[in-house]
């Protein structure tokens, strides 16, 4: 299940991109901090009174501007408006109110989503500084100062209390987003997946303009293909127009099941492509890198070969990926993607018995001792699985401090070689515990 939303909308200039990073930043526990999409700052993954969520910046709206840069910005805020459970309206106290903050309330309200209004830049608290701000209909106003970190926990505990709970997904399907460039032929494997020997359950529409959710029956089991936009590389000059496609297809990725990786073959894997690729991984998401258009290389004997050793290179952040070659446009090996997507859900939901994850780490830790710092080693107690997709893993150790990067690498390795986590991520954390 995704994250729940929080977006923040307002004028331009308000503060909100000061109060983004303040929440990204080093006194909130960020869950993930991997090469990827977002180090372009559109997202950030955090936690807060024990709950995760995702926070999302937004461009500022000028709803009467006519300027063709500041549409595609009012578009990207219906966007965030679209897929956040939360919306944090973002207000300047020392501006005051203006009648652009008057037109986003109204416009707030219209989306019936959980608003809370936030006053900016109110260094010195006193409540008549915040009392017009109730004229905008939206409730008690809640004054902070993100630059000097001030009043900021107040509004992310009554963000968390508003997000959704209990909710009942749709757990008979396995839901598939397909994602890439543009021009990379997701529509064509769409299509291709969709063809006429598949049975047409549902065609609805899904929470986001720009993906579309697609139910259909294969094999006898059930999939909702998540077909997106293509994710184009963020130019300066194009931010606003890229903002938003880029936002509804991280979108469908965060309510995805398993995410299909569509590569063009012909380009070979791009920089671009690894950022996505890298968004993906950051969310925890099993995943298949479609190699598409195999059909129009020229291969030999070792033409997979070289594919898979130029992989393994752009991908060393996550070597567990698993591939496919194909060709939507002829069908070559099109079936192969189903049931690779089914593999890496499986291996995603596997959970390893306590006794054998024990029994394997402890081995782990005899054979390859962790290094010495200042006289110390870092001493296994216990391990558990706490979860899965992904496969999420704590080791209770003497000292949390003593566990190297290139140790934590080691192990992740002695678990891949004993377990089949092909095409998922997994996590490792390590806590203390004292020796009785």
């Amino acid at each position: 299940m995704a994250n729940p939303l929080i977006a923040i909308v307002g004028r331009p200039n308000v503060g909100k991109s000061t109060f983004f990073n303040k929440v990204a930043g080093k006194k909130l526990s960020i869950t993930e901090d991997k090469p990827g999409v977002t180090r372009d700052r559109l997202y950030a993954d955090a936690e807060w009174a024990g709950k995760r969520f995702t926070i999302v910046d937004t461009g500022g709206i000028e709803l009467k501007s006519e300027d063709t840069m500041w549409r595609e910005i009012y578009r990207q805020a219906e966007v965030a408006i679209e897929t956040a459970d939360v919306i944090l309206f973002m207000t300047d106290g020392k501006e005051g109110v203006t009648s652009n903050d008057y037109d986003v309330a109204d416009m707030l309200r219209r989306s019936r989503k959980p608003v809370l209004l936030v006053v900016n830049k109110i260094d010195n608290y006193a409540p008549d500084k915040i009392f017009e701000y109730y004229a905008l209909g939206l409730g008690e106003p809640y004054a902070v100062s993100a630059e000097h970190s001030q009043g900021i926990g107040d509004v992310l505990d009554a963000a968390v209390a508003r997000f959704p709970e209990g909710q009942e997904e749709d757990t008979d399907s396995l839901k598939i987003a397909v994602v890439g460039k543009p021009n990379a032929g997701k529509s064509s494997l769409v299509n291709r997946l969709l063809g006429f020997e598949r049975s047409i359950v549902t065609d609805i529409a899904g929470t986001t303009r720009d993906a579309v959710d697609t139910t259909f029956e294969a094999n006898g089991k059930k999939y909702t293909i998540i077909d997106t936009a293509g994710i184009r590389r963020k130019r300066s000059v194009e931010e606003g127009v890229e903002y938003y496609s880029v936002m509804r297809a991280f979108d469908a990725v965060r309510r995805a099941d398993v995410c299909l990786l569509v590569v063009d073959s012909s380009e070979g894997l791009t920089e671009q492509d690894v950022r996505i690729i890298g968004y993906v991984h950051e969310q925890g998401k099993p995943s298949v890198v479609v190699m598409n258009k195999w059909d129009v290389i020229e291969k030999d004997t070792y033409t997979v070969n070289t594919f898979e050793k130029k992989l393994k290179q752009d991908l060393k952040f996550m070597d567990y990926y698993r591939s496919v070659y194909v060709s939507a446009k002829t069908g070559l090996r099109a079936d192969k993607i189903l049931t690779a997507a089914e593999e890496v859900y499986r291996n995603a939901s596997f959970r390893i018995p306590t006794g054998a994850l024990n029994d394997l780490l402890m081995d782990a830790f005899r054979q390859a001792e962790p290094p010495s710092f200042n006289g110390k080693r870092l001493k296994l107690y216990y391990a558990s699985q706490v979860s899965v997709r992904p496969p999420f893993f704590v080791l209770f150790v003497n000292d949390e401090k003593l566990l190297h990067f290139s140790y934590e690498r080691y192990l992740e390795n002695v678990i891949r070689d004993a377990y089949d986590f092909s095409g998922t991520p997994i996590r490792i954390s390590v806590r203390n515990k004292k020796e009785d």
